[in-house]
């Protein structure tokens, strides 16, 4: 497994507590920025499959 998968699938699961942290006190702010990492992290993930793939 490439290791932006493993830093991807992180920012995933740091970007959706964010992301709820933000819905649950009301910070419009926080909940924004938890949802670009987890969409950042997505795209790291991406890259990392299609590098094992590569690899294939």
């Amino acid at each position: 497994m490439d290791k932006d998968r493993v830093k991807g699938a992180a920012h995933e699961v740091k970007g959706s507590v964010k992301e709820a942290a933000g819905k649950m006190t009301g910070d419009t702010k926080t909940q924004a920025e938890g949802a670009a990492e987890k969409a950042a992290g997505k795209v790291q993930n991406a890259v990392g499959g299609a590098k094992d793939a590569m690899k294939k």
